[in-house]
């Protein structure tokens, strides 16, 4: 029985098995990677999962029930 050749670039495996696509129009593209390239962002789609769990996180927080207002 003959062994299975092994890759080159093992894979590597994610937690992250929910896909989300979403569109800008030109002007929120345009402003959006003049940002990166601006702040020297390399990792576009870690840079947009961060900011949106943050923004995300901040409004849970805020709309949090509290005893006393």
């Amino acid at each position: 029985m003959a062994k299975k050749p092994l890759s080159s670039t093992p894979k590597r495996m994610s937690n992250r098995t929910h896909h989300h696509v979403f569109a800008l129009n030109d002007d929120e593209n345009k402003a959006l990677c003049r940002y990166l390239k601006k702040y020297k962002i390399t990792n576009k789609a870690k840079f947009i999962r961060e900011t949106l769990m943050i923004a995300i996180i901040r409004k849970m927080e805020e709309d949090h029930p509290r005893l006393f207002d």
